[in-house]
């Protein structure tokens, strides 16, 4: 099931929802969390945020470390007891979720669990346009962004369309490509540990392309993307280049609800 008919099967409009952070937003990027949750409230939802959480296992799963993974995801099982959706702001972390935990769990005890949970599991940036039909009322000036969209964002949930078409329903906000829309930023979860030579080449690439556009900002809807993009720009570039943001910290600024 895609998640545009996991979103289409979100009908009427959930007044509840659960909020799966991430290990990366809760740690390193808690204001992009809480500016989700405060999107989510503004539509008249009601966020319930599981305090148990903590990983969905996709770093040891992508290292090849099934049981290490297992044992991981399987902690969050029970964190999500009532028939909401959960949404999740990464497009990696969702797809650990929505595509690799049935299989993870595939021939257990928690085979049925894993399997109803991931049928639940709606990318955030989805979640807004698809579910809740966002429309933004934009009270910033003008300017120009760049959308950068992540690997699984992309590839595995195809969720990449929905970031450009929440930028795009900004009436003051223009939206540039850059010529490597569709490259990694070299993130890539553990990949950027293990081969950090090319993971550095792969972030300069894609950096030099954002700036080429002259975009005024740039925006992302994946915590490991933002922190890789925003790593290179502060350490290589001068402090008057803007910083990524979360989508859901631009949305929330671009509509009057954070200075």
């Amino acid at each position: 099931m895609t998640q545009t008919q996991v979103a289409q099967e979100i009908n009427p409009k959930p007044t509840n929802v659960y909020f799966f952070g991430t290990c990366l937003i809760d740690l390193f990027l808690p204001e992009a969390g809480m500016d989700a949750i405060t999107l989510l409230e503004q539509q008249g939802v009601l966020v319930h945020f599981p305090q148990e959480q903590s990983c969905c296992g996709q770093p040891a799963f992508s290292s090849g470390r099934s049981k290490e993974a297992f044992e991981v995801a399987k902690k969050q099982l029970n964190l999500f007891p009532n028939e909401w959706p959960i949404v999740v702001p990464s497009g990696s972390c969702g797809g650990m979720m929505k595509l690799h935990w049935p299989k993870l769990f595939s021939g257990t005890e928690y085979e049925a669990k894993a399997k109803e949970l991931s049928e639940r599991v709606v990318e955030f940036s989805q979640f807004l346009l698809n579910v809740l039909d966002y429309q933004p009322q934009d009270k910033g000036d003008p300017i120009k962004v760049a959308v950068h969209t992540s690997c699984a964002a992309r590839r595995e949930m195809n969720v990449h369309t929905s970031s450009w078409a929440l930028i795009d329903r900004l009436q003051n906000v223009t939206r540039v490509v850059h010529d490597h829309e569709s490259e990694c930023c070299g993130f890539g979860g553990v990949f950027s540990v293990k081969h950090p030579t090319i993971s550095g080449a792969m972030v300069t690439d894609k950096v030099t392309s954002l700036l080429n556009t002259q975009a005024d900002e740039i925006v992302t809807a994946d915590g490991g993307c933002l922190l890789n993009i925003g790593g290179k720009i502060a350490k290589d570039l001068p402090p008057d280049i803007p910083s990524p943001q979360h989508i859901a910290s631009f949305l929330l600024k671009r509509t009057g609800g954070k200075a």
